[in-house]
Parts: C-alpha cells; sequence; structure tokens
C-alpha cells in the first residue's frame, strides 16, 4: 500500500474544486492545473499549487498528457485525480502515469480499454450473460451491410459511436428512407469527437428510461454497489436532471440490475469508482448500455442517500487499500436531486450561453448542496464544457426532495448568460416529473421552449393539488395533469376541485 501525500487534479471547474475540497479534507497536499483564460478559476486558486498548461484551448492543455505529466513532475504529486471528461477514460494517460511512477485515481488501462470501446464492452457482456439490446456485437463495415441489419432489427434503430459515449455520434432513425444520412452524419461526428469513424446499431427502445448504477471496487477483488440513479431527463442524450434513488424501480427489480451491475464490473476486473447504466423499457425489461470508467457527473446524488464520499474511496482503493465496507453495510436512505445548472439557452434548443457572470448568488439551507465552479465577475466562454455548478437537494421524502429543490432554484441568481435553471424549475413542476413516470422523451414530448415558462405560473397550483389526487386515486388524475401540463388549461376536474 502506497500512501498518497499528493494529489494533481487534471480538470477545471466544479469537479476540480469537488476533488479538491475532499483531498483537504484528507490531510493531502493538492495541485491544480489552468489555461491561459481559467486564472482565476476557483479550483486554481482552492489548490496548494498551480502550473499553466497552455492555450484556452482544451487540445493544447487539458488534453495534452505529456504537459500534465510534467506538471506532476515539477510539483512532485504521487498522483493524478482526472475528474471526468478529457483525459478520464483514456486509456493511454492512464498508462502513462503509471510509467512515470504516478498512482492515476481511476481504473486500470486494461479496463478502460475493454469498456471505453462500446463494441468490445458488448462483447464482453454477451459473454457474460448481461442482457443486451438487439443490435450488432461489432463495428459496422460498410451501408448495405448496415442497412440490412436495421431492417432485421427493425425502426426505429440507434446508430452509436464505438469509442466514446456523451450523446456523440448517436442518431435515432425512424425509417429506411433516413438512414443512409444518419448513419454518414453519426460517423462524421464521431471521427471529430472522438478521431474514430466506427459505430454499431443498437433497437431503439419504446419509452426508455436511463438507469445507471454505482459501483466500486478495490484492488482485493471486494465489489459492490452504492444503489441507482435516474438520469431519464436528457437532452440530445445528455443528461439535466438525475434523482437517486429511481421512481421506477421497485425491490426486486432494483436487487435484479444491481446484481447484473455488479457483473459487469467484474467481468473486466474493475477496480475504482465507475458506473454501469442501463436502458429499461416499458415492459420492465432492462438492457446494459454503457459502462463509464469514471467518477460521474451526478456522483453527489449517490452521496447524499448512501453517506459515503466517493472520492475519498477512490483515493483509498488507488492507495491499495481494502475498502473496510461490505455490501450490507451500504443502506440507502432518504431522496436526492441534481439539477445541472449550465450555460445554455433552453429557449434556443439549449445552445451555449456565453457573457460575463455578472451576479452569482448560489442558494443554501436544509439539504442543499452546490458544487460550483464558477464566482461573479469570471466570463464565460464556448471553450469548455457549458457547464457552471450542480445543485443538489435531499430530502426524507422525493416530495421533500422536490420542495427543496424547486425553492432553492427560486434561490439561485445568476445574471450574464442564459442558464437552464428555468427549465429544471419547468421539470420540478410538471405532473410527469412529479409522479415519476416520466421517460427519455420527457424533453420532446412535454418541454416547448415557446410557451412553457410562461404558462408554469398558471398551472403550479393546479399539478400540485393533482399530484396528491394522483396519490390517491391513480392513473386518472395523473392523466389530467399531464393535460393541464400540454394545454396551460383548466380541466374540468380542476374547475370542480376549486369549488
Amino acid at each position: 500500500m502506497k500512501k498518497i501525500r499528493k494529489v494533481l487534479v487534471a480538470n477545471r471547474g466544479e469537479i476540480a474544486v469537488r476533488v479538491l475540497r475532499t483531498c483537504k479534507h484528507m490531510g493531502i497536499s493538492t495541485v491544480a492545473v489552468y489555461s491561459e483564460v481559467d486564472g482565476s478559476m476557483p479550483h486554481v486558486l482552492l489548490a496548494d499549487e498551480s502550473v499553466c498548461i497552455g492555450p484556452a484551448e482544451s487540445s493544447k492543455s487539458y488534453l495534452v498528457m505529456d504537459k500534465i505529466i510534467d506538471a506532476a513532475r515539477k510539483t512532485g504529486a504521487d498522483a493524478i485525480h482526472p475528474g471526468y471528461g478529457f483525459l478520464s477514460e483514456n486509456a493511454a494517460f492512464a498508462r502513462k502515469c503509471s510509467e512515470n511512477d504516478i498512482i492515476f485515481i481511476g481504473p486500470t488501462p486494461e479496463a478502460i480499454e475493454s469498456m471505453g470501446d462500446k463494441t468490445k464492452a458488448r462483447e464482453l457482456m454477451k459473454k457474460n450473460g448481461v442482457p443486451l439490446p438487439p443490435g450488432t456485437d461489432t463495428a459496422l463495415k460498410d451501408i448495405a451491410e448496415a442497412e440490412k441489419i436495421a431492417e432485421e432489427i427493425g425502426y426505429p434503430v440507434m446508430i452509436k459511436a464505438a469509442a466514446g459515449g456523451g450523446g456523440k455520434g448517436m442518431r435515432i432513425v425512424h425509417s429506411k428512407d433516413e438512414f443512409t444520412a444518419s448513419i454518414r452524419t453519426a460517423k462524421s461526428e464521431a471521427q471529430s469527437a472522438f478521431g474514430d469513424d466506427r459505430v454499431f446499431i443498437e433497437k431503439y427502445l419504446e419509452s426508455p428510461r436511463h438507469i445507471e448504477f454505482q459501483i466500486m471496487a478495490d484492488q482485493h477483488g471486494n465489489v459492490f454497489h452504492l444503489f441507482d440513479r435516474e438520469c431519464s431527463v436528457q437532452r440530445r442524450h445528455q443528461k439535466v436532471v438525475e434523482e437517486a434513488p429511481s421512481p421506477f424501480l421497485d425491490d426486486e427489480l432494483r436487487q435484479k440490475m444491481a446484481e447484473t451491475a455488479v457483473k459487469a464490473a467484474k467481468s473486466c476486473r474493475y477496480t475504482g469508482a465507475g458506473t454501469v447504466e442501463f436502458l429499461a423499457d416499458k415492459y420492465r425489461n432492462f438492457y446494459f448500455l454503457e459502462m463509464n470508467t469514471r467518477l460521474q457527473v451526478e456522483h453527489p446524488v449517490t452521496e447524499f442517500i448512501t453517506g459515503l464520499d466517493l472520492v475519498e474511496m477512490q483515493i483509498h482503493v488507488a492507495e491499495g487499500r481494502k475498502l473496510d465496507i461490505k455490501q450490507p453495510d451500504i443502506t440507502m436512505t432518504g431522496h436526492a436531486i441534481e439539477c445541472r445548472i449550465c450555460a445554455e439557452d433552453p429557449s434556443g434548443n439549449f445552445l451555449p450561453s456565453t457573457g460575463l457572470l455578472k451576479r452569482y448568488k448560489i442558494p443554501s439551507g436544509p439539504g442543499v448542496r452546490v458544487d460550483s465552479g464558477v464566482t461573479e465577475g469570471q466570463k464565460i466562454t464556448i471553450n469548455y464544457d457549458p457547464l457552471l455548478s450542480k445543485l443538489v437537494t435531499y430530502g426524507n421524502s422525493r416530495e421533500q426532495a422536490i420542495k427543496r429543490m424547486s425553492a432553492a432554484l427560486d434561490e439561485f441568481e445568476i445574471s450574464g448568460c442564459k442558464t437552464t435553471v428555468p427549465f429544471c424549475k419547468f421539470t420540478m413542476e410538471h405532473p410527469e416529473f412529479l409522479s415519476g413516470t416520466y421517460d427519455t422523451h420527457f424533453i420532446k414530448d412535454y418541454f416547448d421552449p415557446k410557451d412553457s415558462f410562461k404558462s408554469r405560473k398558471n398551472i403550479e397550483p393546479i399539478a400540485s393539488v393533482l399530484l396528491y389526487e394522483a396519490s390517491r386515486n391513480g392513473m386518472k388524475q395523473r392523466k389530467m395533469a399531464e393535460n393541464v401540463s400540454k394545454n396551460g388549461k383548466e380541466s374540468h376536474w380542476w374547475s370542480h376541485r376549486k369549488k
């Protein structure tokens, strides 16, 4: 076992701040790296030392392995935490750390490689009996072959990049007429994002729920799960709102999916923190989607319901410690929700928004956590991911967590750029979300940026009462709530209820 004494955080923004705080709590010295435009960022000011690693472009700074390694050498850092994004799932970087006698706080290069390539991951999961949606086990060779397979599977199908995730290189194809153009677009996007244009095909599921399980494993063969997260509120296949636990799962299905997630992690001899992601259809069948070999953006909701510090556990595993915890010791208490506060314009198809943060006042109070990567007076540019902060609330029940989130969103004051705060507020008030019956089509089915925000004030009290009645009387009132949300009008039932 090797005690880690100094950690370099190879990232920026809120995740860098998050990792630095746990390191300080553990008495570990810290090093921040930053680009030329990030010199005044909170993560730089929080670290004990900092090193400039190049221009604003990530391809010339945060993605340059040799610059990161050189910064670690110069400062005497004996470990590197990659956060998420950038080099976090790069097997070559993990290997380069090892070659330079630097501990990579993450899984082995072999595990990253086996799960990072989606076609290889499918092959491994199939071999180990993990359920997969119908599709190709290997990358497609040509469009003619792809069209034939799509016809066999049946439309709609999903085209997915083999070498990466995050919504890049993904296209839903509903008919043969749009197949060729979609696959060319997906391949081009995959090449641009990952330097690899390989794609494969999966059957697109009806009314899918995106549910994932947090995994932790040490170097001594101990593998366990830290329960589930629901991540179905998405735009462009990227998450906006997450919660734990999932309102879709009952105890039996949760246990079955958890056991499958642990099996998936064991199949690649995984170590550290990872996430096994599934899609569940309306018939409650579930299928392996992918495994993310890193810490997830939404990890705070898991920390809330389990009371565990995932970053601290990552560091202990990287040191070679045997985790002094077993599966029966991990319990789930209460409910947590996370809203990603991004510099995006919800009324403009969630396109990035830039500007100077003239005002940035974060909420507080019981059960409220804000992981923030910016401060007032900073300029928001298009150089990096638009995530400004993560707002997380916790309650004894899902209803309490939602109420706290709604109040916290009202407290959040941001001016200088458009953000996802209004959309998150819309979600917290929507009957489909309140009832827990939403799926990955939530935005497409219910969010109209032209009139959604202005109509919310009129229907908020309606939705609240409908939720209460739905809990007593079942699906009938939920459908009424849905109609109210869609039409922005009072139903006959609501008019009667007011009397």
